[in-house]
């Protein structure tokens, strides 16, 4: 199935999403931090068979608007109820990956009746400024997105294409899908939708988000789906650890959350392992009312 490319205007904004069209109870995809609605070109056709799905570019990202504010979590989850109500679609399942699922978090902990259930993909669960070393400077450190604007394109390209993880998976699809995340100009060089003063107000409020304090609030079923990486390197460990943590809290404040493993798969869980993820998204939406 076709993805059709659709613009609304909300909230002062232009919005652009995909459309794969389908009927019965909507799935709407959000991507993550510095991604695009793309990202589920893989994902969303599976699910289109027997679904309305839909994906959005968020604020500052893809094809909509960019604006110099409006990157806190109360005026993204703002957006998307703008764009559910102008679309409209009523209590979606919504699924979010990254900074996606914290933004989906976020949104039906405060409107618990917009939301049937949320799938949240390798994100969601973290809560960055409750470990003693992510300090809000070393989150800036290690979390700035790189100095990618005004890079020619065949050096980017050439180094994409052995970035860790995505290099086994590499291939004309794969790279339009990361090619949606830039503007290209007339010389060949890249730009970034989101900017990087954008993109650190996001991390901001990444790292300002307490989701231990939403689980609670939660009304709506939840399904978490980890990435368990590749085990072996201190540092991937070290962050599978935080990972376990954050998913313990979670179950702790919501018992009735699912929670279903990605074994060896990397972050881009929609691009790695989009039949899996399907799977798992259409066995949790037949179980809800």
């Amino acid at each position: 199935m076709t993805a059709q490319s659709r613009f609304l205007d909300a909230r002062g904004l232009r919005f652009h999403y995909r459309d794969w069209g389908g009927e019965g109870r909507a799935i709407v995809l959000l991507h993550g931090l510095a991604s695009n609605a793309r990202i589920w070109d893989f994902v969303a056709p599976l699910l289109a068979n027997s679904r309305r799905v839909v994906a959005l570019d968020q604020r500052g990202h893809g094809l909509t608007g960019k604006t110099d504010a409006g990157y806190d979590f109360a005026s993204i989850s703002d957006d998307l109820a703008a764009v559910l109500g102008a679309l409209p679609l009523e209590r979606p399942l919504l699924v979010g990956h990254s900074w996606g699922a914290n933004v989906a978090l976020q949104f039906a902990a405060e409107r618990p009746d917009a939301v049937a259930a949320l799938v949240l993909v390798d994100g969601g669960f973290l809560e960055i400024s409750a470990w003693p070393e992510m300090t809000w400077e070393r989150t800036v450190q290690l979390m700035s997105p790189p100095p990618l604007a005004g890079m020619k394109l065949d050096v980017f390209l050439k180094g994409a294409r052995s970035w860790p993880g995505l290099a086994d998976l590499w291939s004309d699809d794969v790279q339009e899908i990361v090619l949606a995340n830039f503007k290209i100009d007339g010389d060949g060089a890249i730009h970034p939708y989101l900017s990087r003063d954008n993109h650190l107000k996001i991390l901001r409020a990444l790292w300002e988000q307490k989701p231990s304090q939403l689980w609670s609030r939660l009304r709506c079923p939840a399904l978490l789906v980890p990435a368990s990486g590749r085990q072996g390197e201190p540092a991937r460990d070290a962050w599978l650890e935080h990972k376990r943590k954050g998913i313990a809290l979670a179950q702790e404040a919501a018992p009735s959350l699912r929670v279903e493993w990605m074994e060896d798969t990397i972050h881009d869980v929609p691009l790695q392992r989009p039949r899996e993820l399907a799977d798992a998204i259409e066995r949790f939406a037949a179980g809800l009312t």
